[in-house]
């Protein structure tokens, strides 16, 4: 796994597969770029995935807390694209993947959006506040400091599904270490500081675009897709039956395969 610069930042990175397209993939928050390791066993002959870790995550730097995170993240994804790709985004990686496909629309062939958490898109509407009053207590315990906390509550809405004592040892470390940087995130989820949901944004997107979402997910998540597919031109919504937020972790057959149908939609 090579550690280099990337936009100024140093950037562990892997590839996965040999296929014929290459493509880009950003992991979610609190994760790493392993994550799309079982999904990749599943499309290994149709692309070539580079993955890399976000600022604070895997082996990348840590996150000194210097500009914002999106942004960040957006110019090192930005760094691996020198030609054509497919882009793929979970979560956080899928507010990144949006940040980048509209700053250079014809630089992707297709775009798969994979539970974006860009809360934002609901702004005004009930699930919104819903979704506040259900994160209050994570946000004390993040404010206060209380990490292995928040990390447990985050954990209980965001994860795999294995309930926070039943997690190794080394595995809850790994989150409350790195639980801050869901705060770091906030500005671009909560407040569009990248600019996502401005006039025209999303209009632009003229690749093929899929949302893929969790049939058991926070039900914020499918008012986010519905809302951003409601203003992209060519896209489709897809749930992935009894999956949660991690579908791409817990569900790669499912995953991959509507990965698959969407690089369908593009040729090439």
């Amino acid at each position: 796994m090579p550690l280099e610069d990337r936009a100024g930042f140093p950037t562990c990175w892997q590839t996965f597969g040999s296929g014929p397209r290459p493509a880009l993939a950003v992991h979610c928050s609190l994760a790493s770029s392993n994550a799309w390791a079982e999904v990749m066993q599943r499309l290994d002959d149709r692309i070539t995935l580079t993955a890399f870790d976000m600022p604070g995550h895997g082996r990348s730097a840590d996150w000194a807390g210097e500009g914002d995170f999106l942004t960040r993240a957006t110019q090192i994804a930005a760094s691996f694209v020198e030609e054509p790709v497919d882009l793929i985004g979970h979560s956080f990686g899928a507010v990144v993947a949006l940040r980048l496909a509209i700053a250079a629309p014809e630089a992707f062939r297709t775009l798969t959006l994979i539970e974006p958490v860009l809360f934002a898109a609901t702004r005004g509407e009930p699930v919104w506040e819903e979704h506040l009053a259900n994160s209050a207590l994570f946000e004390q315990m993040l404010t206060s400091g209380e990490y292995a906390a928040a990390a447990e509550a985050f954990t209980a809405m965001w994860g795999t599904g294995v309930d926070w004592q039943a997690m190794n040892d080394k595995s809850r470390r790994e989150v409350t270490a790195r639980i801050p940087l869901i705060g770091a995130g906030a500005p671009a989820l909560f407040e569009d500081s990248g600019g996502i949901l401005a006039p025209d944004a999303l209009e632009s997107l003229h690749m093929p675009v899929l949302l893929i979402r969790g049939e058991a997910s926070p039900p914020i998540i499918e008012r986010i897709a519905e809302n951003i597919a409601a203003r992209l031109p060519d896209v489709g919504i897809a749930t992935v039956p009894g999956a949660a937020h991690m579908v791409p972790v817990t569900h790669p057959d499912e995953t991959a395969g509507l990965i698959g149908v969407n690089l369908d939609r593009a040729a090439g």
